[in-house]
């Protein structure tokens, strides 16, 4: 197949079934939206030319294609009348398409793959036809225009379900709507199309029936996989390609290495990079760009979006956004990793820790129960249980530098912007506002004051009261005991 190309993807209608503010080709499958999943396929084709006519919610759709491809050309479809008209609009935008193929796709066929139009475009070339229809073999055609070929398996026409005679509603070859033409062909034809129907408008598909008329070849290619020519036009279908594309996905991954625990838990977004070896726990959930090495071991109960997971890794039900977690470090249980979140090699982010813009060097850990905030720390340091690194005073926020081999008290607070020091410690409930030395330990509590006797006087009455009573009442119980003579050691010089 020779690059000379020019593909139309049609992305212009409302979707109303959809009842959604968002534009029906904009609503994303496994990470992408819908026209995304198309417009990647196209773009394997390396076409010369790519057209996506846009109309309803244009403003929405267009810097959309624009993000995707920047080279696409927009063309607009003021009025949405029909196939025929949107192709026609394409042409106009593009100043004519010359010479070569032309293939005209859907934006709401997520399921599409690159490798099947390239084979459609190759066969539709090598055959020298004017028309060729990407067909389908299903079981259940009802609904379906029908593919009627004569007794030389040429197309002679598509008849739609309602027009069609019994005979032909027993065909099961369907039409999936995405067609390749001659350039020069539907050059000529575009302008033949009219709208004498029910609905006024200009069907794409009459250019079969003008294409025998001129005597020229038409055909059609039945793709095995028909599943990929299927498009959403509401919540439910599009739920159900969901579920479809996921299943495939993840049949991919665990056909190249990957271990999935519980396919029916288990949802990977189109991006998401694993490696060899990786192995996902039931109730996953791996979004976006994210990338996992190798041996890395993520869930039970999982998140992560956008995420770099270190080989060897270990992420247990932990929810984490745009954070890189190093080679053979471990998250979680109960870990939230928000934006800026870096863990070194052998770190650790453990159960009820919530990190944000955060670095922890190599082997650094925070254990239990703390939020580490626009924070540095260093390698091989331990932050304490309760930790809190208050990072916001109100109008800015600060950042706090923990040295390397530092070892900071459990339930302290480091109120930014403080630095400790290499090597330094910090006592048990520690509020650190001041810069700690390297090797220094810090200590802002003074010594600890019994107030005698205060729940008794200021609780009485409660159950706290009556359990200190009861202790109380047992201690002078004991004195008395030992004042008589009563147990313990014997009184001096008398008997026993």
């Amino acid at each position: 197949m020779t690059n000379n190309l020019t593909v139309i993807v049609l992305a212009a209608g409302g979707g109303t079934r959809m009842r959604s503010k968002t534009p029906k080709v904009l609503h994303p499958v496994c990470g992408r939206s819908m026209l995304g999943h198309v417009l990647h396929a196209v773009q394997t084709l390396e076409p010369r030319q790519v057209v996506a006519v846009v109309g309803h919610q244009r403003e929405l759709v267009g810097p959309h294609v624009k993000e995707l491809l920047p080279d696409a050309l927009l063309a607009v479809q003021e009025d949405q009348l029909g196939t025929g008209h949107a192709v026609r609009v394409a042409v106009e935008a593009a100043g004519g398409i010359g010479s070569g193929t032309v293939l005209v796709a859907y934006g709401d066929t997520p399921l599409l793959e690159g490798e099947s139009l390239r084979a459609f475009a190759a066969e539709h070339e090598a055959a020298e036809r004017a028309v060729s229809i990407l067909s389908g073999i299903v079981p259940a055609p009802f609904g379906y225009g029908r593919v009627v070929r004569d007794a030389d398996g040429d197309v002679v026409a598509i008849v739609e379900e309602k027009d069609a005679t019994p005979e032909q509603r027993e065909i099961h070859e369907i039409n999936s709507g995405i067609l390749a033409f001659d350039a020069a062909f539907l050059a000529e034809a575009l302008p033949q199309i009219g709208n004498d129907n029910a609905k006024g408008e200009y069907y794409l598909t009459d250019c079969v029936q003008l294409a025998r008329d001129a005597g020229l070849t038409v055909g059609a290619y039945p793709l095995e996989d028909v599943l990929q020519t299927e498009g959403a036009n509401d919540r439910a279908q599009l739920a159900d390609l969901g579920r479809e594309m996921n299943r495939r996905i993840l049949t991919r991954w665990m056909r190249e290495g990957v271990s999935v625990m519980d396919p029916a838990t288990t949802w990977v977004d189109a991006d998401v990079e694993l490696a060899q070896d990786v192995t996902i726990l039931p109730g996953t959930q791996l979004l976006g760009a994210t990338v996992v090495g190798e041996d890395a071991v993520i869930g039970p109960d999982t998140t992560l979006q956008d995420c770099e997971i270190g080989a060897g890794a270990r992420v247990v039900r932990t929810h984490g956004q745009l954070a890189v977690v190093g080679q053979d470090a471990n998250v979680g249980p109960f870990a939230y990793l928000r934006p800026g979140t870096h863990l070194g090699e052998g770190g650790k982010i453990g159960t009820f820790v919530e990190t944000k813009n955060s670095t922890l060097a190599a082997g650094a850990k925070v254990p239990h129960l703390s939020y580490v905030g626009d924070a540095e720390v260093g390698e091989g340091t331990n932050i304490g249980a309760g930790t809190i690194f208050a990072n916001y005073d109100g109008v800015a926020k600060h950042r706090t530098t923990i040295g390397r081999h530092a070892r900071t008290g459990s339930n302290n607070t480091f109120v930014a912007p403080v630095t400790v020091g290499d090597g330094a410690g910090t006592g048990a409930g520690t509020v650190v506002r001041e810069d700690v030395p390297a090797g220094d330990l810090a200590v802002s509590a003074g010594p600890q004051r019994n107030v005698e006797g205060w729940v008794l006087r200021r609780r009485a009455g409660t159950a706290q009261a009556a359990a200190a009573e009861a202790v109380r009442d047992s201690a002078h119980t004991a004195s008395d005991a030992d004042v008589d003579g009563v147990g313990g050691t014997p009184p001096p010089g008398g008997e026993s």
